[in-house]
């Protein structure tokens, strides 16, 4: 999680000739960095569903609602994140990503 910190958190413009190098085909590319985004995410929320499932009370009601510090805290951690699609971005432009053509 450490990692994905360092990822700037908004959009800059990007040369495509530089993102469809290494495939050869922009749209390749830009389906690596969307799956790998989807995974990312997934990873996320996993996390975050872990972190929050001490939290929940099986007797919670609409009526019973409590603010809890620690769970408005951690909601806060993860939306300050940056997004999925540019922490796939930034690994794409640095080779992190492993991928392979299906023939």
């Amino acid at each position: 999680m450490e990692e994905k910190k360092q990822v700037v958190n908004n959009t800059i413009t990007r040369e495509l000739s530089k993102l469809a190098a290494p495939t050869g085909n922009i749209y390749e590319s830009a389906m690596i960095m969307a799956k790998r985004a989807n995974q990312i995410s997934a990873e996320i929320k996993q996390e975050l569903s872990a972190k929050l499932e001490e939290f929940s009370n099986f007797a919670d009601t609409l009526e019973e609602t409590f603010e809890n510090r620690e769970q408005i805290e951690i909601s806060r951690h993860y939306e300050k994140l940056p997004k999925p699609s540019l922490t796939a971005i930034k690994e794409f432009e640095e080779g992190k990503i492993f991928y392979r053509v299906a023939e």
